[in-house]
């Protein structure tokens, strides 16, 4: 879309003036049709200089506007949680000055790989990533289920039984250099998948929000039916009762931990058979988020892993924005992972011993939870030193944010990191820069899978306008052509008196140009072309519904 530049016009009214007049010296067509043609020239090339323009940052989530109404958001989306506010002294805050400059000092180790998986692949939201023995990414997916408002009333009973159990696959296998489909299970049974992982000895541990279970199944999902269940079909509980457990870890020994997540938050260590061993955990959730929370309290245990060089099991403390880590023999607090890169809302980690040992974290949007107005906020991958504490790098999709990441899992060598992210529905893969390859940005990739992730990068790209300043060469250039530009319209009127006078070696008979019609040459019509010839660019189209999508899946996750 043309924008007429105060230069542009001034141009345009003298020159019009100066063909005016030499119309009445009766100067031919043909001379007419040049003036204008280098007039529009001279126009165009004034306002191809770039406008400089200030940097604009538009704000990337919904700012809290009253803390009582999300305060109750959350509430009705734990429905009987019974949490119960608590007062706790807060010690002196590490301050950070600028958040978001500190996110931008971070370096990103790893490369995105964004023509992985295989393009043949369909999945619905994607809650969790974990490793086989033969080295495949397992994933579980929640192929037409969607968590929302009315998936559960205020019992924390799941409303939507008459659906039946998910007709398609939620467990698939993907070959981790091609992305191919190795092997796919879990048809007919699961209701709300959530949590998956794969012992040692290829076993298959899974939780359902919706039925309120945790289920063992034979490696690659062999005979169909669960080896082990914890808990009561559609009925939430305490005791031997869950209430939407979120995550298991399981150790070498076969004992295994259960966070009971988003209603009762503790976690619960079981034998090999299934016994109860031992439990703790209170619910610290009353609607805010601490900057530091007291040990052994949980704003939802989102996700578990194993850090087995320690002896610790380390818990997502999601609402409060940290890692807790406890022995794994009896359920002793160790310590606390927190930083204010990171944020109020930690949803996953995994472990990896390399560098002498890291968490690889993702985060989460703010939603109407929790949130402080003045907080800053970057949804993004981090890896961070379990011995420092500190914040060493980042990553995401094409350097770019995450909209919903819900699970993360890493290699034992800490090379390959995948994100399982809810919507866009995606499994995200990362290589550590000493092993990527170069990869096009420009990788096709199966429309259903990644429209959505391109939605997010024009809004990420939207946000920021760039400044543009012609440099001096361009000036040179720019008036260099004007020069030229004046100098030919100069010689045309002359050869248009000389040909009245018949001084000019060829004949005074006129041709009637393309563009000379009744009403006359129009630069303005010209000019203004995309109000019928182009579409117009909203570079300020709202993405308001897209938003809204990623708040409400980031609250009921």
């Amino acid at each position: 879309m043309f924008v007429y530049s105060i230069a542009a016009e001034q141009a345009f009214h003298r020159a019009r003036t100066t063909m005016f007049s030499t119309r009445s010296k009766s100067m031919d067509r043909a001379s007419l049709g040049i003036a204008w043609c280098l007039l529009l020239f001279v126009v165009l090339l004034l306002e191809a200089q770039p406008a400089a323009s200030q940097t604009q940052s538009s704000v990337r989530y919904l700012q809290n506007g009253n803390d009582n109404v999300n305060s109750n958001s959350m509430q009705q989306m734990l429905k009987g949680a019974g949490a119960t506010p608590v007062n706790w002294p807060q010690p002196p805050k590490q301050v950070i000055p600028d958040v978001k400059t500190e996110l931008a000092k971070l370096n990103t180790t790893y490369v995105y790989q964004n023509a992985w998986p295989a393009n043949n692949v369909k999945l619905g939201a994607v809650t969790a990533v974990s490793f086989d023995k033969a080295g495949n990414v397992v994933i579980f997916h929640r192929v037409d289920r969607v968590w929302g408002q009315n998936t559960f009333d205020n019992r924390n009973q799941y409303t939507e039984k008459f659906r039946g159990p998910i007709r398609e696959s939620t467990i698939l296998a993907l070959e981790p250099q091609t992305g191919k489909v190795q092997y796919d299970w879990g048809k007919n049974f699961f209701y709300m998948p959530h949590g998956l992982t794969v012992d040692p000895e290829d076993n298959v541990w899974v939780t359902d929000v919706a039925m309120h279970q945790v289920f063992k199944f034979a490696p690659r999902g062999a005979g169909g039916k669960p080896l082990l269940t914890l808990g009561v079909t559609f009925q939430p509980g305490i005791g031997k009762k869950f209430c939407k457990p979120t995550s298991v870890a399981v150790l070498n020994n076969g004992d295994f931990f259960v966070a009971d997540g988003y209603c009762n938050a503790r976690i619960l260590k079981y034998s090999q058979a299934g016994e109860l061993i031992l439990t703790w955990g209170q619910n610290s959730f009353a609607g805010v988020s601490y900057d530091v929370a007291p040990q052994n309290y949980f704003a939802i245990p989102h996700a578990l892993t194993l850090v087995p060089d320690q002896q610790l099991l380390c818990a997502a403390d999601r609402e409060n924005g940290r890692v807790q880590c406890f022995h794994s023999s009896n359920g002793t607090f160790y310590s606390q992972y927190h930083n204010q890169l990171i944020g109020d809302r930690l949803f996953s980690m995994a472990y990896t011993p390399a560098e002498g040992g890291q968490l690889v974290i993702v985060n989460g949007p703010t939603a109407e939870l929790g949130i402080h107005p003045e907080h800053y906020n970057e949804v993004h991958g981090f890896v961070l030193s379990m011995g420092s504490k500190q914040v060493l790098s980042k990553f995401g999709p094409n350097n770019m944010q995450f909209h919903n990441p819900h699970d993360v899992a890493v290699t034992t060598d800490g090379k390959e990191i995948y994100v399982a992210e809810l919507n866009p529905a995606r499994i995200h893969k990362f290589v550590h820069k000493s092993l990527a390859k170069p990869m096009s940005l420009s990788a096709t990739k199966d429309s259903s899978i990644t429209s959505d992730l391109s939605e997010s990068s024009a809004l990420d790209a939207s946000t920021q306008q760039t400044v543009h300043h012609p440099s001096g060469k361009a000036i040179l250039v720019s008036s260099l052509m004007l020069i030229f530009a004046g100098s030919t319209f100069a010689l045309a009127l002359f050869f248009a008196q000389r040909r009245k006078r018949g001084c000019m070696p060829f004949g005074g008979r006129s041709r009637r140009h393309a563009w000379e019609k009744s009403d006359g040459f129009k630069l303005g019509g010209l000019l203004d072309r995309d109000r019928n010839g182009f579409e117009k660019l909203d570079t300020q189209a709202s993405d308001e519904e897209q938003e809204t999508t990623t708040l409400a899946s980031a609250q009921f996750a």
